[in-house]
């Protein structure tokens, strides 16, 4: 948001207060505006501490302006000069940030060349960026907080070389191996899921497509029996599928697709090649076309740059992504990037910030790797623009208690989503 500056008194036309809060005039870093600014407020007594108050919520993140309310008494002048010195000239970065929240909040764009700034913030400055970025996500997204729950239906014999897979077919991992779990166990996980706040159920198989035409069949049938028994929207991460097979899985109640493009397309290449960016996008395409919203995101510590992470977030964005898993690599013993060093939490938490800026109407929800990766600052992910979250456990990891997912929520303040059926 533009912080405006104190050039001349305002106009005897418009009462002070007024033009304050229009943004017309504020403090100036000039000491002969601050005291200006200060005998007007002298004038008004007390009544100037709740003027500025008012401006205070209307136009700067409240966390980061406490001092504020310590303006009254006697020390009315020392306190406006000091707020003028550490408010009004604070540096061009954190009013960078600002500048551009207020963008994309009045219904602006951020460029990549903006977003690269925003993911280089400083550490000191993070908060004041998560802060934005949780402005964007209240404006456009509300205060609710949906969660999601995923059952690894199909396990390993992955013909794919995923560097980061504990499934593939290429690495020793020691997962586990099986074809598709029977009905009454997938049924079983979906209840537990609602249970655990979930409003989504995703059935994840192994594999590069569905080839198993019997196969195919029973997950149909499972898809139509969770909606009408458990009550829960549902959701598959399939592979590479046709637009018959789209077609079919939309006939049958699925409510999203899930193909995660993983990386930015330029890095994608150190990730896997036994297919390309290319095969995501035919498969998000396929699915946009047969009318089912998709769910891409991907994972960051792959070893790709901070720019990569960027050029990903905008990737999304050109193909009318809406809802946005952000993982964290959680290294898997055997896998290539077995050996890639964990990201820091801070630098997490404003990657995730950046795809807010760029993605602010998304469902954004942070996802596998968050509670090795963030450990005490998951909160922080909901407080920083994300307004979603995967809960229980992950394909071949465990994850924490749903129920310390609810309660955090409920901490927050924030409340849960409905299923939509």
């Amino acid at each position: 948001m533009q912080l405006p500056s104190l050039r001349r008194p305002p106009e005897r036309s418009v009462p002070f207060p007024e033009a304050f809060l229009r943004g017309k005039v504020c403090f100036h870093s000039g000491r002969a505006s601050l005291e200006a600014t200060w005998r007007w407020f002298k004038s008004q007594g007390r009544q100037s501490v709740n003027i500025l108050s008012t401006y205070i919520n209307k136009r700067i993140d409240r966390f980061h302006c406490l001092f504020y309310t310590c303006l009254q008494g006697n020390n009315l002048k020392r306190q406006v000069l000091r707020i003028g010195k550490e408010v009004f000239m604070m540096d061009s970065a954190c009013k960078e940030i600002i500048r551009l929240a207020d963008k994309v909040m009045d219904g602006g764009e951020i460029t990549e060349e903006e977003a690269k700034k925003l993911i280089r913030t400083k550490d000191e400055d993070t908060m004041l960026l998560l802060a934005m970025a949780d402005k964007i996500r209240q404006k456009f997204n509300g205060n609710a907080v949906d969660f999601c729950a995923i059952i690894n239906a199909r396990s390993g014999h992955c013909q794919e070389n995923c560097k980061f897979c504990a499934q593939s077919g290429w690495y020793h991992t020691g997962a586990k191996l099986y074809r598709l779990l029977p009905e009454d166990e997938i049924l079983a996980a979906a209840r537990k899921a609602k249970e655990a706040g979930a409003v989504r159920f995703s059935l994840v198989t192994s594999g590069r497509n569905q080839d198993n035409p019997n196969e195919f069949e029973e997950i149909i049938d499972i898809v139509k029996k969770i909606r009408e028994q458990v009550g829960i929207e549902v959701c598959c991460s399939l592979g590479l599928i046709t637009k018959e097979q789209a077609l079919r899985l939309k006939e049958a109640g699925i409510t999203r697709i899930h193909c995660n493009i993983e990386t930015a397309p330029s890095y994608f290449p150190e990730v896997c090649s036994t297919h390309t960016m290319g095969d995501k996008e035919e498969i998000i395409r396929t699915a946009q076309e047969a009318g089912i919203r998709v769910c891409s995101g991907g994972i960051i510590g792959l070893g790709e740059s901070l720019d990569q992470r960027v050029e990903m977030a905008f990737k999304l964005k050109s193909m009318h992504i809406d809802s946005i898993p952000m993982n964290i690599l959680n290294p898997v013993k055997g896998t290539p990037f077995y050996t890639n060093k964990r990201l820091p939490p801070l630098e997490v938490l404003r990657t995730f910030a950046m795809f807010r800026f760029v993605l602010p109407k998304a469902l954004i929800r942070t996802a596998g790797g968050r509670e090795v990766n963030l450990r005490s600052l998951q909160a922080y992910a909901l407080t920083g623009g994300l307004n979603g979250i995967m809960v229980g456990g992950y394909l071949t990891t465990g994850g924490r208690d749903p129920k310390e997912d609810i309660r955090m929520t409920e901490d927050l303040g924030r409340s849960m989503t409905q299923p939509q059926l």
